[in-house]
């Protein structure tokens, strides 16, 4: 599962602070394949993970502008041990000070 990477929004630094961890992976994958694929790339400890499923939006392209659906697309959300924390995400809180 290659295609995992970090969800940074505004909503998910909120979240971040809270403990809950917001990542977009493969559509095909499984709650247990990302809590392993998510500890192996931190080095953390993940204690739940939960998902949804996003449907792609619509956007214009090229020059005519037809209209084109983008890709669905899976979210994690996973919470880590007590006291973890993934670096990407400490962003916000640097900011917030």
């Amino acid at each position: 599962m290659k295609q995992t990477r970090p969800v940074i929004t505004e909503k998910s630094m909120t979240l971040a602070r809270n403990g809950w961890y917001s990542f977009a992976v493969a559509a095909f994958s499984r709650k247990e394949n990302i809590a392993k694929e998510i500890s192996d790339l931190y080095n953390v400890t993940v204690k739940e993970v939960r998902t949804i499923r996003r449907k792609g939006k619509m956007h214009r392209t090229g020059r005519k502008m037809i209209m084109k659906q983008r890709a669905d697309w899976k979210k994690a959300m996973v919470r880590l041990a007590k006291g973890q924390k993934i670096a990407i995400f400490d962003i916000g809180e640097e900011t917030a000070k």
